[in-house]
């Protein structure tokens, strides 16, 4: 799983049938969380995240069972928006 920062919007007025009805989000994964190289990748949105937002991010195939749907074209799904971070 990695975290990241909601940093914007993906607007398509045409995209595959399996991700009609869901919002495509514009994340800054952290650095931390990639080997010390973040990135920008694009999630499907479940959990309403908005712009500014830490999230939690599945990728590879447990994004598709985030969406219950094995055939999804998907790589990445937002499911869960972080409240705080504590390390130590």
């Amino acid at each position: 799983m990695l975290t990241g920062k909601v940093v914007g919007n993906i607007v398509s007025t045409q995209k595959h049938s399996q991700l009609v009805g869901y919002k495509l989000l514009l994340v800054d994964v952290s650095p931390e969380m990639k080997n010390g190289k973040g990135g920008l990748l694009v999630a499907v949105d479940t959990q309403g995240a908005g712009a500014g937002e830490t999230v939690l991010i599945a990728t590879g195939s447990s994004a598709r069972l985030a969406l219950q749907d094995n055939g999804a074209p998907v790589d990445a799904v937002i499911v869960g928006i972080v409240d705080r971070i504590e390390k130590g």
